[in-house]
């Protein structure tokens, strides 16, 4: 776009030339606008930090704000809506409102430039903040009145700086208690309303969300253990659990709130979406997935895996599954969701395979730090739990009793103490299979009654939790589909007859 003469770029004075113009770039503004205009999902990209204080142009700021309104209503934004939010005959820069705003959507660059425009806009922004407060420093030690003294302007000058500083983070700073007292009043009242009296999202396992409350918003919750444990199982049985029982309700402000149940983000950093997708159909349809893989289903098996497809077609389960994601690039990916489509739920599988914000550190331990820490953050700043699965050192395996403590994971300095809630899935099943004696032998009756104790059984050993006890809970696993249940405890078995 061919740059328009603002009022802004005439303040100077020709005759001083000493006279230096702030910095700004009027055709960013114009181009990001304009690409809002054109493709609203622009917006988006930009959001996160950029404000219609932002803009130099007082114009640019009405319709960056306007266009916001909008389109977090839930509404388009294009030069039709927005003109009659602005006064008719204003004159910009020699055009009306409506050739102005169709100048900006006809003359616009592509979406994918947008982020690069927004950052544009507010780095120069925060430089004509800093030009400001250093000018007023220079103007107040020069003119200063006998009664200032120095610190005072210091310390002023600091306040300033450190506000400057904080622009363009989420929510911070002291808070009244109050406000607080408020918070868990109502997420009491919440719970007493809620299916299941919980206070956090039911898991779908009835003896688990006893133990727990249900997932807590805000919560960093690790589920771990060995390989062939199940807890890749787990974390997808409990994420299908939150997203099948998702109700939400409209607020005042347009937009949805979740009522039971949420809209999840999977991050399937080692599983492919469709090997994901592939075990939520054999779980539903009790139709083991290897059997749906290599095509050993008959008509009937199809037409259950059909009717379970189409049913799961509306479900509000998001997969990511690009591999070797950094924590930074999973944090804005979840941003995005949740401004999009809403989010409730976040679980990655698994926090190995991620990655620091930097290269690759050499020390693993402290790149996995910066992961487990990320994480915690980001529960906070979008308050959703978020359920990271973790592998365990091999040293399990050196124990007689394989029921793993919290000093098996895997630099578990950090992941320990960043996690609120700490999981891990335990099978003796497993171990006793390989230890199967010679059919004959003296061992072999033994080992059968031992297999039929723990036969289908697993064990979610609750090792931290910072809202709750600590202790076992006792599951129904079947192998075959993947999928983890309530386990009928004897009183609950239907009285025999």
């Amino acid at each position: 776009m061919a740059p328009l003469e603002f009022a802004a770029r005439k303040q100077a004075p020709e005759a001083d030339p000493h006279y230096r113009v702030p910095p700004h770039n009027i055709e960013a503004e114009q181009a990001l606008l304009g690409a809002i205009l054109v493709n609203n999902e622009a917006l988006y990209r930009v959001s996160d930090f950029l404000e219609p204080k932002h803009f130099l142009e007082a114009i640019h700021q009405q319709i960056y704000e306007l266009a916001s309104s909008l389109i977090r209503a839930g509404k388009v934004a294009t030069p039709v809506t927005l003109k009659t939010f602005l006064p008719a005959d204003a004159d910009i820069a020699g055009l009306n409102v409506n050739q102005y705003l169709a100048r900006l959507a006809a003359e616009a660059t592509t979406v994918i430039n947008a982020a690069d425009y927004g950052r544009t806009v507010y780095e120069l922004a925060i430089r004509r903040d800093l030009i400001r407060i250093g000018e007023d420093m220079v103007n107040v030690a020069f003119d200063a009145p006998v009664d200032l003294a120095p610190q005072s302007q210091i310390e002023d000058a600091e306040r300033r700086l450190y506000e400057l500083a904080e622009t363009g983070r989420y929510e911070g700073g002291f808070q009244p208690f109050s406000r607080a007292l408020t918070t868990a009043v109502d997420m009491a009242a919440n719970a007493f309303m809620r299916d299941g009296k919980l206070s956090g999202l039911a898991t779908g396992l009835r003896d688990l969300d006893a133990k727990m409350g249900g997932l807590q918003h805000s919560d960093l919750i690790i589920i771990a253990g060995r390989p062939g444990m199940g807890k890749t199982s787990l974390a997808t049985n409990i994420a299908y659990n939150i997203a099948e029982a998702y109700t939400s309700e409209i607020q005042a402000d347009g937009h949805a709130k979740a009522v039971n149940g949420g809209i999840v983000a999977f991050f399937s950093l080692e599983m492919s979406a469709e090997q994901l997708a592939t075990r939520i159909v054999a779980e539903r349809t009790g139709i083991p997935s290897s059997v749906i893989r290599r095509g050993g289903i008959n008509e009937a098996d199809f037409e259950k895996i059909k009717d379970v497809s189409i049913q799961l077609q509306n479900l509000p389960f998001f997969v990511d599954e690009s591999g070797g994601l950094s924590i930074a690039q999973l944090a804005a990916r979840a941003r995005r969701l949740k401004r999009q489509r809403g989010l409730d739920c976040i679980v990655i599988d698994y926090i190995q395979l991620l990655s620091g914000s930097g290269k690759r550190s050499d020390n693993r331990v402290q790149e996995v730090t910066e992961i487990t820490t990320g994480l915690k953050a980001l529960a906070k700043e979008l308050n959703v739990p978020v359920v990271a699965l973790s592998q365990l050192s091999r040293q399990v395996e050196n124990r007689e009793d394989k029921r793993p403590q919290l000093s098996d994971l895997r630099e578990s300095g950090s992941i320990e103490q960043d996690a609120d809630v700490v999981m891990f899935v335990y099978r003796e099943e497993y171990y006793l299979a390989n230890r199967e004696p010679r059919p004959g032998t003296e061992g072999y009756a033994k080992w059968m009654t031992d297999m039929a104790a723990v036969h289908g059984k697993a064990e979610v050993i609750i090792g931290k939790q910072r809202h709750g006890p600590t202790g076992t809970v006792e599951l129904q696993f079947d192998a075959n589909v993947t999928r983890f249940g309530d386990l009928a405890h004897d009183r609950q078995l239907p009285e025999s007859i």
